[in-house]
């Protein structure tokens, strides 16, 4: 009898401590700027989360539309207090927020996207963007007529300036008669207002349509008038079939993969992450029927060559709307200059601000 019951006690403990480990849960908290929708920046990060919901010892959550500043701030100090052990901020406008957040709960995993602040527990990663941005600069420059270009742009951070730049360069490796108009919007998403952008721009003659928006409001507008566009964030072509070339795209899973597996693993380290075509975190979308076969020919070309390294977006000699030398010849932006750019490159028609 003592031995059925020594038994039967035992069998219970085991069976509350394998419940008990099934019950524990990685908490994960994903924090977006913009409502998630179909296409998109919130709606690539979102892609990613989903992929992380799938795993058994995960427990994913996230906030839409959430405002940088004070309401990003309220959005992380309530998931520290709810013990979240990982929490992801995804727009540039949360970095400050998060930093102040991250020092108050130091057993909570901090990873902001698009900064460059940390802490010993707040990390930041975004991806090389600028390569995928060059490429689609050279599908844009080889489909224009009237070498006007427009880019509707949301604000005049580095990160932006930086894709603005990049694509002009891709713009004027194939063309360099063209040039590259911009208008900023001052946001990230709100459609109706990067439509009017990109009508702005078709108004002075542009005919192809890029951004750095989230919303398919720029290549509606395109469509509507018969031009080109080119998209961001993911293939919006299904938003404007007629007018899509290409759009620099993101791949978020991997990257979120391997940090929820650092941090179960008890190796995460804060730090900075950017990684571009070669690890798979920026792409090109495909390319619309409309594009020769020439041109994606020698897109992808390209496209391998930054890969391998052969090819650096940012090489001198690099001059500035001025005509200034601001990378010679022979030399490489550091990614210090990369990520703290505040000027346009010669074929940029538009101002910083």
């Amino acid at each position: 009898m003592r031995k059925v019951l020594f038994l039967v006690f035992l069998s219970l403990l085991v069976a509350g401590g394998v419940a008990q480990a099934a019950q524990k849960k990685l908490k994960v908290g994903f924090v977006y700027v913009s409502p998630v929708g179909d296409a998109g920046w919130s709606y690539a990060h979102d892609v990613a989360r989903q992929a992380l919901g799938n795993l058994p010892d995960v427990d994913v959550k996230y906030l839409e539309a959430v405002k940088e500043g004070a309401d990003s701030e309220r959005v992380f100090l309530n998931m520290a207090r709810k013990k979240y052990d990982v929490v992801f901020g995804t727009s540039f406008g949360y970095m400050d927020p998060m930093l102040k957040v991250s020092k108050k709960f130091p057993k909570t995993v901090f990873m902001h996207c698009s900064g460059y602040k940390t802490s010993k527990n707040m990390g930041n990663y975004f991806g090389r963007m600028y390569q995928a941005r060059y490429l689609s600069g050279m599908v844009a420059g080889s489909m224009t007529k009237s070498n006007v270009l427009g880019y509707v742009a949301a604000f005049p951070i580095p990160e932006v300036i930086r894709g603005i730049n990049a694509f002009t360069l891709g713009v004027k490796a194939v063309n360099p008669k063209a040039e590259v108009r911009v208008v900023w919007t001052k946001t990230w998403y709100d459609p109706a207002k990067e439509k009017e952008g990109a009508k702005s721009l078709l108004d002075i003659g542009a005919d192809v349509i890029a951004q750095h928006q989230d919303s398919p409001g720029p290549q509606e507008a395109a469509q509507e008038r018969g031009a080109y566009s080119v998209g961001y964030n993911t293939d919006m072509s299904s938003f404007a079939p007629k007018s899509h070339l290409v759009a620099p795209i993101w791949n978020w899973t991997p990257f979120y993969m391997d940090v929820i597996n650092s941090v179960k693993e008890g190796s995460w380290k804060s730090g900075s992450s950017w990684n571009g075509l070669a690890e798979g975190v920026v792409d090109l979308s495909p390319m619309g029927s409309m594009v020769p076969d020439t041109v994606k020919e020698k897109v992808f070309a390209c496209r391998d060559e930054i890969k391998k390294g052969s090819l650096v977006v940012f090489a001198g000699p690099v001059k500035d709307q001025a005509g200034v030398v601001r990378i010679a010849k022979g030399a490489k932006a550091s990614d210090g200059e990369l990520l703290g750019m505040d000027w346009f490159v010669q074929g940029v028609v538009g101002t910083t601000e």
